[in-house]
Order: C-alpha cells, then structure tokens, then sequence
C-alpha cells in the first residue's frame, strides 16, 4: 500500500509517502513559510521524485490535531481535496499519537508536549517498549503544573519528551523536579512518517474514512472565538 501523509500542526510542515510502513521518502521544511505555501508543491515533488503521481497514492494520511487550528485545517482541507471523489482510503491521526511514534521502540515514558500557550501544553502519555507503544492517557490541553503532577507518579521510569512544545515543557517540568532523558533533536518535532506508521496501524485495525468524515480534532475552542464569548461576556456583565 502505498501512503501519503501529511504533518502540518505545528512549525513544521513535512509529508512523506511509504511503502507500507516502509519510508520512501521524507520531506520536512521549517523556515517559518505557511503550510498552505509548502504542503502542495511538497507532495508534488516528492511523488515526481518517486515517478508516482497522486493516482498511484492507495491512502492519505494526515495529522489531525491538535495543534494549531491554522495548521490543523489546513492539512486535513489539503487531504480531503486530494482524495476527493477517488474512493481512496483516508486516516487521521492524533498529533500527539504521531509525535510518540518518534520515540517508539524504546524502553522509557513518551510524552509529546505541543505548545497550546497561556502555560498550556497539548500532551498524553505514552509507555514505549520492544512492542511499541502503549496509550496511557487521552490527549489534554493542560497546563505544565498538571502535567508535573501526573509525571510524578512515573519518577521510576525515565521519560522522553518531544514535540515543538519540548523547550517550555522540559523547563517547566525540571523546576518541578521531573527527571527528564534528552531526546535527540531529529525525534523532537512532528513529522510526516510518523503520522504515516500510526496511519498504517489504524487502516489495519479498520480506522480508515472517507474525504467526507476527515475532520480536524481540536481540545479547545479556538482563539477568536475565546474573544468573541469574552467579549460577549464582558458586555453582558456592563448591561
């Protein structure tokens, strides 16, 4: 099966194409360009490479939140837009689940932190082994206190973190006498082929929908309409 995924929740815009969970080829960009400027041609260029067109393409893959509701919409509109009205196989995935993916394999905690602002992270914990991973939380909009409260009930096990929120986190987390691993620059931000192997795990377990059902997954409600309900709060309580 030949897949092409696509990550553009965060900074990063990447997208790569698998041969089943083998990558062909990965493409990731962070230099502070708009999604909707690099997805496309991305995707273009490294099919070309591959000499494969969007029609040799079996499934779409993408991240679908959470993250940054630009970024999340984004991706998921470029999805449902290549797979429309082809009939082919589309899968969304948590970001939070893809980031994990980085750090699948090894004996340790995996904790991918997305910066959500205000001292707020978009997280779930993870426990990774020889087998894979294992899901110990939903994903959460929580500030860095909570998460140093539930990270110290795993002070035995050594802890990865990842994900563009990395720096604040393991700050945060530190000051709150959290013992963190260092995680290797390569496997902190999203990428593409992660989003692609938690894909594949999903279509195997029968998650695949059509480019109708994809839809972004958001934690909380975005930032302009936080302002608006403020606003209209704020103006309630003058009448």
């Amino acid at each position: 099966m030949i897949v092409l995924a696509f990550d553009s929740v965060a900074k990063v815009a990447s997208c790569a194409v698998c041969k089943d969970e083998r990558p062909l080829a990965i493409y990731s960009i962070d230099n502070g360009l708009t999604q909707s400027e690099l997805l496309l041609p991305m995707a273009e260029d490294i099919l070309k490479s591959l000499k494969l067109t969007f029609d040799d393409v079996d499934a779409f893959a993408v991240s679908t939140g959470p993250g940054s509701f630009t970024g999340v919409r984004i991706g998921v509109s470029l999805v449902k837009g290549l797979a429309f009205g082809k009939g082919k196989a589309v899968i969304g995935v948590s970001a939070l689940q893809a980031l994990a993916e980085n750090l699948s394999g090894i004996s340790a905690l995996v904790v991918p932190c997305m910066d959500a602002r205000r001292g707020q992270v978009y997280t779930a914990v993870f426990r990774s082994d020889k087998d894979g991973l294992t899901r110990l939380t939903e994903d959460m909009a929580i500030s860095l206190r909570e998460l140093a409260e539930i990270l110290k009930g795993y002070s035995e096990e050594d802890i990865y973190l990842c994900g563009d929120g990395y720096n604040v986190a393991r700050e945060a987390l530190v000051e709150s006498g959290i013992k963190l691993c260092r995680t290797p620059s390569l496997l902190i931000n999203e990428n593409a082929y992660s989003v692609a192997v938690s894909a594949i795990k999903k279509y195997n377990e029968g998650g695949a929908v059509s480019d109708i059902e994809i839809a972004p997954t958001y934690l909380r409600v975005p930032q302009a309409e936080r302002e608006r309900l403020e606003k209209e709060n704020n103006e309630k309580g003058t009448k």
